[in-house]
């Protein structure tokens, strides 16, 4: 497959230890993944830009993201991890290095917190409003679902993680309900990405839950390989390197065409949603 503009909406980069130092309190640390690796996986991919996510083992470091989308001269977007602090015209310096987003991951760090979410949404929200940011979210469902009303009225779209964590292959329950709701209103972004983190292991369930979600809002779907594919390896400390889940190109490009199943869905969601949301 080879898309011009085509994007990968959810990769990190992870620099030299000593030039980008990681957070004492990390839960986990992840091996070396810089920009010519990252470039040599779009292009296995046949895809041209990229999102780069700011992983929680750098906190609000945000130096190694800021110096890859520099590297990437105009072909990749960050969504940055930041104190609520932040002022204003940091911000503004953020959005003209290439940064359009804010992420909250309350997944990572086990914090299963409804309350969080929602001072965390109401905080950073209005902020945020007048930049053209959005909102990333990687929380359990039940958590997202929780805060449903307020992400309804908030100036700014919220975009969910890795299926948003769906667990419900029959879309049938309250939860599932909701945010098909929230979808369809448009007040949120669904990233397909990462079966191997989903609720539900079984592929023909992700299939028919991504053919859900192109029926509903295929204007608000993006795709992502989540590449490097950061894991915590069984039986190590979180201060020793874990290696990334062995996840090969063609099981992604499997998984895309599954989920995206015609050039038009193709079309929309690796280049049009992306570059909406992005602004590439």
């Amino acid at each position: 497959m080879n898309l011009t503009g085509g994007c990968d909406t959810h990769v990190h980069v992870i620099g030299n230890a000593k030039a980008y130092p990681m957070v004492a309190e990390r839960q986990y640390t992840p091996g070396f993944a810089d920009v010519a690796d990252l470039q040599a996986h779009l292009k296995r991919l046949g895809l041209t830009r990229a999102v780069i996510i700011q992983p929680s083992v750098y906190g609000t470091y945000n130096e190694c993201l800021l110096d890859a989308l520099n590297a990437m001269t105009g072909h990749a977007r960050g969504v940055a991890v930041l104190d609520t602090q932040t002022a204003t015209a940091a911000l503004q310096t953020l959005d003209a290095q290439g940064v359009r987003g804010v992420r909250l991951n309350l997944e990572s760090a086990g914090e299963h917190n409804s309350v969080k979410l929602q001072t965390a949404l109401q905080t950073w929200a209005p902020r945020l409003a007048d930049l053209g940011w959005h909102i990333q979210v990687y929380a359990p469902l039940a958590v997202t679902v929780s805060c449903a009303s307020l992400i309804a009225q908030l100036p700014v779209p919220v975009v969910l993680d890795h299926f948003a964590l769906w667990h419900d292959a029959s879309c049938a329950s309250s939860e599932s309900k909701c945010l098909l709701d929230l979808l369809a209103q448009g007040k949120i972004y669904i990233k397909l990405s990462a079966s191997y983190r989903s609720p539900m292991k079984d592929a023909q369930a992700l299939q028919a839950v991504s053919q859900r979600l192109l029926a509903t809002r295929p204007d608000r779907l993006l795709w992502a390989s989540d590449w490097p594919h950061t894991n915590r390896e069984p039986g190590r400390g979180p201060h020793e390197v874990s290696c990334y889940r062995d996840i090969t190109t063609e099981s992604l490009q499997h998984e895309l065409w599954q989920w995206l199943p015609t050039p038009k869905a193709r079309q929309q969601v690796l280049v049009n949603n992306p570059n909406q949301l992005y602004r590439f």
